[in-house]
């Protein structure tokens, strides 16, 4: 079941939060989307097609809608997931990208600035200011422009399919279990532990432990923005050595400590 609700909107922009309730479930009837939008994974994961191209979405990853183009979603997993989608005119995109600007077809991977930007505009949103808004959108896709990278496709078609299937497969198993190891991950997507590690990177130009703790801290700034009060508790769970190790993790992804992300988030 899919859930839109309208967060805030100013000239030019809406920012919607959409929340799937789906079970695991497979591919979607297409349906066509109707505006230029980016859309941001909070919470969960699942797969999109567009024009018969397959990818994989989690909290580390945003990707662009445009006018015209027929989409199908399906959720490997239990949990649903959560997104924040800003629609935009051509007048809002070609302030920060130019006049030239063309979507990325397929997915970009964020920093975590960017992941944090969009959080704290979601956070912003309470206050009704519409030119805060405003402002807010055009700073978070202007570090979306500076800092996405986007999702490597190199290669033969089939050898670059296959290779993205496997890495998406982890990309999975992490976003369902973010303290899985190495070994264990390996067992999942049925490859050589050394070679999962080498096509991880030759695809999203990041070591598996790296993207594993990128992924972690989106947890961490989505627990955080729900008011998760004992960090000992999250780095439990995330897999962390301690409270200690989770703060380290979290200021050299973010620049912040988990407090002071506490009073950016408006908590």
């Amino acid at each position: 079941m899919l859930e839109k609700r309208v967060l805030a909107a100013a000239e030019g922009l809406t920012v919607e939060d959409v929340l799937c309730t789906s079970r695991r479930s497979s591919w979607t009837a297409p349906e066509p989307t109707t505006s230029h939008s980016i859309v941001f994974v909070r919470r969960g994961c699942f797969r999109r097609r567009v024009d018969g191209v397959e990818s994989f979405l989690d909290p580390v990853s945003i990707y662009f809608e445009r006018p015209g183009q027929e989409q199908q979603i399906a959720h490997p997993t239990e949990g649903g997931d959560e997104c924040t989608q800003i629609a935009l005119n051509r007048t809002v995109i070609e302030s920060v990208w130019g006049s030239d600007f063309l979507p990325p077809t397929g997915p970009i991977f964020t920093s975590a600035a960017a992941d944090l930007a969009h959080r704290q505009l979601v956070s912003s949103l309470r206050s009704g200011d519409v030119l805060e808004l405003a402002e807010r959108v055009v700073r978070l896709l202007a570090v979306v422009r500076d800092g996405g990278t986007r999702i490597r496709q190199r290669g033969r078609a089939t050898t670059a399919a296959a290779r993205r299937r496997v890495v998406d497969d982890a990309r999975e198993a992490i976003a369902g279990q973010p303290t899985i190891g190495l070994f264990e991950l390996a067992r999942v997507v049925a490859v050589s532990p050394h070679h999962l590690s080498r096509i991880f990177r030759a695809e999203t130009g990041e070591t598996i432990s790296r993207y594993r703790n990128r992924a972690r801290v989106r947890l961490v700034l989505e627990r955080l923005a729900d008011r998760e009060r004992s960090l000992a508790r999250l780095a439990g769970e995330l897999g962390f050595a301690d409270q200690a190790h989770l703060a380290r993790v979290v200021r050299r992804e973010v620049g912040s400590t988990p407090s002071a992300l506490r009073s950016s988030l408006g908590i």
